[in-house]
């Protein structure tokens, strides 16, 4: 389990067939052999190729129940060669980019497996963000006006916090917020931010009362001739970052019900920028898909995410 394929021609030796595939997922959630999640009985015998039967008290449990890959009718290795596509690529992944990798004759198909590699982008185990973080929000879907975009109509409003290190830019963390108000602000920050971390932010009201909370936090005001800009730069730098991506990525066009998403691809590659270990990504990403939940293509356009 400790091998992280670093180039193409690894990655497909490492998983040659269905067989690699399935073994490696089978390692991924029994990592200390087989135990019957009902009974907790470890003795049981294969049925097919990802189901197992306790020998006590006769559940079957399948390898890929409960993940991304549940009900899945497509090779076990394009969904590898799709992981490993988007998790070692530089640049931003489009349904349009996996349906050529994968040679899929359905659109439809690679924009839903493409959303569902996304959700497994978030682990759920991840660590939050601690120390000195800087916090402030932005506008997606165009320029705003007045109040710097905060209760802008036809926009949607995202939150965003980093880690500084000094003068340097840490691991980040987004959100899409309905306002700006403490009751959208707080929770983010309680969820994402460990309490006792120094919250670097403007004088917005939508931050008062955070220190209640056990947060510190640092006021940073220009009276005369304010620009965010200069206020919170490594924010500022970050978002128009973000909106560069998604531009050349998607051209722009995002729906809003989706956004999450796409924010979520955004701050995995962002956080691992600097990381040399390709397939340690690849590793990571095929963990977290194993503890993340399927959703369809129904759900995904009822917009029930």
């Amino acid at each position: 389990m400790k091998e992280y394929p670093m180039t193409f021609r690894e990655f497909i030796k490492r998983f040659p067939d269905e067989q690699h595939c399935r073994d490696y997922l089978y390692e991924l959630r029994f990592s200390d052999g087989f135990v019957c999640p009902k009974c907790s009985h470890d003795k049981h015998w294969k049925i097919g190729e990802l189901l197992f039967e306790c020998a006590k008290c006769g559940r079957q449990t399948s390898v890929i129940a409960g993940t991304i890959f549940q009900d899945t009718r497509k090779p076990l290795m394009d969904w590898f060669i799709g992981i490993w596509w988007l998790s070692t690529m530089k640049t931003g992944a489009s349904a349009l980019g996996l349906q050529q990798v994968l040679g899929l004759k359905s659109y439809q198909t690679s924009w839903t497996w493409l959303h569902k590699i996304r959700k497994a982008l978030v682990n759920p185990n991840r660590s939050k963000l601690l120390g000195t973080v800087e916090i402030d929000e932005t506008i997606i879907g165009g320029v705003a006006t007045g109040k710097r975009g905060r209760g802008a109509e036809n926009k949607v409003l995202v939150i965003i916090a980093a880690e500084l290190n000094g003068k340097k830019i840490g691991r980040c963390r987004m959100g899409i917020i309905s306002d700006a108000s403490s009751d959208s602000i707080h929770p983010f920050i309680i969820e994402n931010i460990e309490t006792d971390s120094t919250l670097i932010t403007d004088g917005w009201r939508g931050y008062n009362g955070i220190e209640k909370k056990g947060f510190s936090r640092k006021i940073h005001v220009q009276k005369t001739n304010p620009n965010q800009e200069e206020l919170l730069p490594h924010i500022h730098l970050i978002a128009s970052l973000l909106k560069r991506w998604l531009l050349g990525t998607l051209h722009g066009a995002v729906e809003s019900q989706h956004l999450q998403s796409y924010l979520d691809e955004y701050v995995f590659r962002f956080n691992r920028r600097k990381s040399a270990q390709r397939g340690l990504l690849f590793y990571r990403v095929l963990e977290s898909a194993m503890q993340t939940k399927t959703i369809t293509y129904e759900e995904l356009t009822d917009h029930k995410i």
